[in-house]
């Protein structure tokens, strides 16, 4: 019997990563036996152990989260046109020639999630993005392409919104404002928390005037991260809340597909993860 390929998940920390679980669960699914391991490696040394893994020829994939996204997508030789767009890579695949090729499917990701996990129509949304990161940058783009009607970009660092919104290059749909302007810009009917802020332990401060009668609001972060912006979302009084915990799914899948070259069901999944707490 042949051995198992080799999967992991690079991050710092990474022991509260759910990544093991969700392909554990994805290859039962279809009866393929699974090296998934999680590799905690500093900044310093992810370049190296990264290198160290792939060497490896049974190491086909890696995930990547954070704080090594930028430096995924550097070490790579090739990169998916939504990897080049946000600049960063949650995805490693060890192509044939033992070239690493770098993926970001975040963006893809969340709009699965609004779309056919929470029946959002994103056709028509005024949309507030928080944050011009690498995670914003990857899920601007696919907002924009799934339709929302307009995608208001604010970030505390001003220059990092114009760069994404010029990048786009749709003035019309697409533009930004300034952080200390959020109290007199309207209402929206999606707003989506990519920002730090949570994983960073701090507090946002926004106005309970951005969210419109019917809106659906939606962090990136899921578990403890996230607590803060759902909170205030609820008091707010959105229709919606939701943490990232569904696209955290579906940007596994995607990977999983990537590699095994089958699309896993993902509700079974995420409803096992909701179940325990995650």
């Amino acid at each position: 019997m042949s051995q198992p390929l080799h999967f992991a998940v690079f991050g710092h920390p990474i022991s509260h990563s759910l990544s093991p679980q969700i392909h554990q669960a994805f290859a039962a699914q279809f009866g393929i036996a699974l090296d998934y391991r999680a590799i905690d490696a500093t900044p310093e040394a992810f370049g190296e152990a990264a290198k160290h893994f792939f060497q490896d020829e049974e190491s086909r994939g890696a995930n990547v989260t954070l704080p090594h996204k930028a430096a995924a997508f550097a070490l790579a030789d090739e990169h998916t046109q939504a990897a080049k767009r946000a600049g960063i890579a949650n995805v490693l695949t060890r192509l044939a020639n033992g070239r690493l090729s770098a993926h970001n499917t975040d963006g893809a990701a969340l709009v699965r999630d609004l779309t056919d996990r929470h029946d959002l129509d994103l056709r028509g949304h005024d949309t507030l993005l928080l944050g011009a990161g690498g995670a914003a940058r990857a899920v601007a783009w696919a907002l924009f392409e799934a339709g929302v009607q307009t995608l208001t970009i604010v970030n505390r660092s001003p220059e990092a919104a114009d760069a994404l919104a010029d990048a786009i290059g749709e003035p019309a749909r697409v533009h930004t404002r300034y952080w200390e302007d959020l109290a007199g810009i309207g209402s929206f009917d999606l707003i989506v928390n990519a920002t730090s802020a949570g994983t960073l332990g701090q507090s946002l401060s926004l106005p309970f005037s951005l969210v419109g009668s019917r809106a659906t609001c939606y962090d990136l972060g899921y578990g403890k991260s996230a607590f803060g912006f759902m909170a205030w979302a609820r008091a707010a009084g959105a229709r919606y809340a939701y943490d990232g915990l569904g696209m955290l799914v579906e940007q596994a899948a995607d990977a999983f597909e990537l590699w095994h070259g089958k699309r896993p069901d993902t509700e079974p999944v995420y409803q096992a993860l909701l179940a325990q707490g995650s």
